[in-house]
């Protein structure tokens, strides 16, 4: 609705080719990720929706270098959509939902797996990026 009402025409000015080709490599890259996250923890048994209990600490795949793959991936792909359709609103939306996101969910996940894993969760978020990419 913003976009329609008020336009800002950032990413338009982006020439379309690159805009689209950058989009179309985010949204895969984010459905790559997302789905790769899904598969370890289908593989381990455990619930992949944060509503229903953890039953296993996924550690291997892309879990070794992120945490978060399934929040990452969908970032990605809301990033990816935005440049492809040129939606600034969308990047700028972006920024308060990540923010959203991190405080009320992704930090609430993580006392629940410290409580639940204890010392080998520790160590793990220790040593693995919370969103990959050093983050």
């Amino acid at each position: 609705m913003l976009q329609w009402l008020l336009p800002l025409g950032v990413l338009a000015g982006i020439g379309q080719m690159w805009r689209v080709a950058i989009g179309c490599i985010l949204v895969v890259a984010g459905i790559s990720l997302a789905a790769a996250g899904r598969r370890v923890l289908t593989g381990l048994g455990t619930n992949v929706s944060p509503l229903r209990p953890t039953t296993a600490l996924a550690t291997g795949g892309v879990y070794q270098w992120t945490r978060n793959p399934l929040y990452t991936g969908r970032t990605l792909i809301m990033l990816g959509i935005a440049l492809v359709f040129a939606l600034d609103w969308l990047v700028l939306l972006i920024v308060p939902s990540v923010l959203i996101l991190h405080f009320g969910v992704v930090t609430r996940e993580e006392q629940y797996l410290e409580q639940k894993f204890g010392d080998s969760y520790r160590q793990y978020k220790a040593s693995v990026a919370r969103y990959g990419f050093g983050v």
